[in-house]
């Protein structure tokens, strides 16, 4: 059972079609869209201002959305938010990505199908412009993004939509088994996303 807590009479909405971790925790003015992904022990904190996950954006594992008072939290539609990322009273803009353990603060925006990097800092009130790849603490301007960078990330947000399906119809809480079985199964995944250095180098 996913942990969702009303708090102030407030109470976390989360659409049908979207699949919310048992582990994660939703807490108040939380709102999950359409085909939306949410990752084993994310946790939502609607506590103070509004957090918001439009359609199909996906928030993976151990990140944390939160913010301050009568402020907004959003990742707009196929917004991508890898593991461990921290977002606190920012917008992130349609098909934007979020690498995993960057952190983006009060007021920033992350601009359309932009990229902010692993690691990164993103100031309060900085503004990536579209298509842009943002790095570093404090996060800089790198460079405009290729259209097969932009396309990448497209598809693996696809496969997050994916994970949300096959969550919501095969996911379920079992024993481990103690040994492994003789010609055990593999995950059959396409395996049309790639690292980005990989996909660069068979360029």
């Amino acid at each position: 059972m996913m942990k969702v807590y009303q708090i102030d009479g407030v109470t976390p909405v989360i659409h049908p079609t979207a699949y919310v971790h048992p582990t994660a925790v939703l807490i108040g003015d939380v709102i999950i869209g359409p085909r939306c992904y949410v990752g084993p022990a994310a946790c939502l904190r609607g506590d103070f201002g509004r957090l918001e996950l439009k359609e199909g954006a996906n928030i993976q594992d151990t990140c944390v959305m939160h913010g301050f008072p009568n402020s907004d939290t959003v990742v707009e539609e196929d917004g991508h938010i890898g593991h461990g990322a921290v977002l606190h009273g920012c917008t992130v803009k349609r098909n934007a990505l979020v690498g995993m353990n960057a952190v983006v603060m009060d007021g920033a925006v992350v601009g359309e199908s932009s990229i902010v990097a692993a690691s990164a800092f993103v100031k309060a009130k900085f503004e990536v412009p579209a298509k842009s790849l943002v790095a570093g603490s404090p996060a800089r301007i790198i460079r405009e993004l290729s259209e097969q960078e932009i396309e990448w990330k497209s598809k693996g947000t696809a496969q997050y939509q994916d994970l949300a399906v096959r969550s919501l119809s095969t996911m379920r809480e079992v024993d481990a088994l103690t040994e492994i079985e003789p010609d055990r199964k593999r995950m059959e995944i396409p395996e049309d996303v790639k690292p980005l250095y990989q996909l660069k180098e068979e360029a």
